[in-house]
């Protein structure tokens, strides 16, 4: 549980750096992109394994009416993801996207994880993307809506999202992890 527990504090603490130490890292310039990244990579690694190797107590398991909300909201979180990215008509409407899309993906991961190694790893990630965004809100004003973006553009996101999810699916049944079953 150890490595899980810092995964996730590095993960936060490599994306909180530009919010809680702007001055540090705004003197650091382009040169800080590296070793962020590098950490960024690190945290990651921390946390599949130490999520793999990580036991505790099970509170809940999956059920067919959670696998299917899970289902529904990984899919509105790979559209968010996307939205960010292309800048889809709901970014008018929604002030951070790839967040709340991020959060959408911890929450919907929760529903059907119900165990101690999943609070760590899908509580703490959840916690890292509520901070962020109240961070962000405090740090800078909200920008003006971007131009609705073209009915083809929204019909690329809507096909995208469809084909990530199916990557994503697929891939979890590669590794056994069934998102439908």
């Amino acid at each position: 549980m150890t490595l899980l527990i810092l995964g996730v504090l590095l993960w936060s603490a490599a994306h909180l750096f530009k919010r809680l130490a702007p001055q540090a890292r705004g003197a650091m310039g382009e040169r800080a992109k590296g070793p962020i990244a590098l950490l960024l990579l690190v945290s990651i690694v921390l946390m599949i394994i130490g999520y793999r190797a990580a036991d505790g107590a099970v509170f809940w398991g999956r059920s067919p009416m959670m696998t299917g909300i899970n289902n529904l909201l990984m899919l509105l979180s790979v559209y968010l993801f996307a939205a960010s990215g292309m800048r889809l008509r709901i970014t008018r409407v929604i002030r951070h996207p790839q967040l709340i899309g991020f959060k959408t993906w911890a929450v919907a991961h929760l529903l059907v994880n119900g165990d101690t190694p999943s609070f760590v790893l899908f509580g703490g990630l959840l916690a890292w993307a509520v901070l962020s965004v109240i961070l962000i809100n405090r740090a800078e004003p909200r920008p003006a809506a971007p131009d609705p973006a073209p009915m083809g553009k929204e019909i690329g996101g809507i096909v995208g999202t469809i084909a990530v999810y199916g990557a994503i699916v697929l891939i979890h049944n590669w590794l056994g992890y069934y998102p439908f079953g």
